[in-house]
């Protein structure tokens, strides 16, 4: 016996193209960080990634979403901060 499931999340719509957006810069800032250096880019791509994941679970009211991508923007505006801090960058 054949089961479908329906599918529930949006299509098309402003969410679908923010979290396909948001999944590619997340997977470049994994591939710079599995390929080495450039650590400010690797951290910058996988916040922007996370910021919009983030705001995608606002608009779902998704507090898993929220909950996760909060927390990962903070590890990274924190990664990006001490990088900055001890690098000669500024």
């Amino acid at each position: 016996m054949k089961e479908t499931f329906k599918k529930i999340t949006p299509r098309y719509e402003l969410t679908w193209y923010l979290k396909w957006l948001s999944s590619i810069f997340i997977l470049c800032g994994m591939a710079l960080i599995s390929a080495g250096g450039y650590p400010l880019l690797q951290l910058s791509l996988s916040l922007i990634g996370v910021t919009g994941w983030g705001v995608v679970g606002m608009i779902w009211q998704d507090r898993a979403l929220i909950f996760i991508n909060s927390i990962a923007v903070f590890i990274y505006i924190t990664g990006i901060l001490k990088f900055l801090i001890t690098s000669e960058v500024l």
